[in-house]
């Protein structure tokens, strides 16, 4: 079994030298190639660097350079932590300050910093085999690989820690469950400082395949995004949820399809119904796979293989606990709800984060001892996300469960309104929240139905109490970094439109 992440590219260098590894609009690797710049620039950290398993931040854009330096830093002995290089300054201070790292690499040379160095200054730097390999063995597999930055509920983001063992764990089980090989050929939308991309870079080290870094301008426009497929000949996708979306509304399936496309894996948002039955109709025999999990489990905790049809209004579960790892609803007292019920979504097994860094607090708050086991320390992890199981054992994600309101004297679930309304054929994408203030439920929508056409439709659905009371309707939904829909920015454009 492998000890550390790197084991997969060695590996693979061993097996497939010659054969490209990763692909960006200006330059290609082979393992080899990738390999051998990633301990360049590993010999140049060491040479700034003195220390092991210190954190390094990485500011990434969308190439292979920066997929270089995230393997550079743990041939360092170090961790990365990969920071989007258009990142707000205010945002990145803040992520600097929490994690105070032993250096910057800046792959866009854009920051001014005394402690940031350019890749390019690294990666002129000879090869030193002896100090790459004492740092090396020195690192455990419970050492970090990596510390993603997600959004915190205080506005503060929050640094979450992953170790060797949780991507080894979750890889091993992912390269079997979805049948990855080296013939895969990915089309990475995922940008490298959100988890989704954890997938398909390590899959693409473990398994010998080859990974096309999108471009922005590709993942911009659907059409151009389908020929860049078709060019690149890309048989798999790892996509972000909302990516996939994306594709299914703007019509362009009905123009040119992915040929070459074999299997779509999704995750990050809940999965609609609709938008799979569009591509279902196009491309009938590719295998769709529905994953789900937040960040602080390693990527994902459950995963459904889709093997039926559904209709454009039902729902399409997230299915079962991935191997090696358990999935537990609980209720407000800490105690397993019975099948039906809905329950908080709380996760145990070696994908377990190691907490946030720099912040005992809040891992304290939500990694928290498994109530059903009070004899040893077995550590079970919050979601924060409400689910129902069914009498298969398959779980329904159901909705936050901060997105639980009281309106008219009902407990109301506002996913469950985001589900009604989304299920509509001319709803492209839509949110809901509560404005507390008036009473009232809104409705934020991007698609071509009226408001009275949209109440019609989401009446035979959901009760007349649950029917929103505001309804705005966008050109186009603001999306964040990661591709997922800006809830904070709508929220805050509807309440400023509210106030002049």
């Amino acid at each position: 079994m492998q000890r550390n992440v790197l084991d997969y590219l060695e590996d693979s260098i061993r097996r497939y030298p010659n054969k490209i590894a990763f692909v960006d609009d200006n330059d290609k690797y082979s393992f080899r190639r990738f390999g051998y710049m990633a301990k360049k620039v590993a010999s140049g950290i060491t040479k700034r660097v003195f220390s092991i398993n210190k954190p390094v931040i990485v500011l990434v854009d969308r190439n292979v350079e920066s997929l270089v330096s995230l393997m550079a830093v743990l041939y360092s002995g170090n961790f990365y932590v990969p920071v989007d290089s258009k990142m707000p300054k205010k945002r990145l201070e803040a992520i600097i300050s929490q994690v105070d790292p032993c250096l910057i690499i800046d792959c866009a040379k854009n920051i001014s910093n005394d402690n940031a160095v350019s890749f390019d200054e690294l990666k002129t730097t000879e090869i030193n085999e002896d100090i790459l390999a004492q740092n090396r063995g020195k690192v455990l597999d419970i050492d970090p690989a990596y510390v993603i930055f997600t959004s915190g509920s205080t506005g503060n983001p929050k640094g979450i820690v992953i170790s060797h063992r949780s991507v080894i764990d979750f890889i091993e089980w992912m390269a079997e469950a979805c049948n990855i090989s080296s013939k895969c050929v990915f089309g990475s939308q995922a940008p490298f400082y959100f988890d989704l991309s954890v997938k398909d870079i390590y899959l693409t080290l473990k398994c010998g395949a080859t990974m096309h870094v999108l471009s922005r301008k590709d993942l911009m426009f659907p059409m151009n995004l389908v020929n860049s497929l078709n060019n690149k000949k890309v048989n798999t996708l790892i996509w972000a949820t909302s990516a996939f979306n994306l594709v299914a509304s703007s019509g362009v399936l009905l123009k040119n399809k992915p040929k070459y496309l074999k299997k779509v894996v999704l995750g990050g948002e809940a999965l609609l119904a609709k938008n799979l039955n569009i591509w279902r109709r196009v491309l009938p025999k590719v295998q769709y796979i529905n994953l789900y999990g937040p960040t602080e489990v390693t990527v994902d905790c459950t995963y459904y293989l889709v093997d039926k049809e559904f209709s454009d209004n039902e729902e399409i579960p997230i299915g079962k606990a991935c191997e090696n790892k358990e999935v537990i609803l609980l209720n407000e007292e800490l105690k397993e709800v019975q099948v039906g019920e809905i329950g908080e979504i709380c996760v145990r097994g070696i994908g377990l984060a190691k907490g946030y860094y720099n912040d005992s607090e809040k891992t304290e708050n939500v990694f928290i001892q498994n109530p059903n086991n009070p004899y040893y320390r077995d550590i079970i992890y919050k979601t924060g996300d409400l689910g129902v199981k069914n009498e298969e054992g398959e779980i329904f994600f159901k909705a936050r469960k901060d997105g639980q309101i009281k309106h008219m004297g009902y407990r109301i679930e506002l996913g469950e309104i985001e589900v009604a309304v989304n299920s509509v054929k001319e709803i492209k994408a839509a949110i809901c929240f509560y404005d507390e203030e008036d009473n009232k439920i809104v409705c934020v929508y991007e698609g071509e139905l009226s408001e009275s056409d949209l109440v019609k439709n989401i009446s035979d659905i959901i009760p007349k109490y649950m029917i929103p009371n505001v309804y705005k309707r966008v050109d186009n939904l603001l999306y964040n970094a990661n591709g997922k829909i800006d809830r904070v920015c709508l929220k805050e454009n509807y309440f400023n439109e509210k106030s002049k």
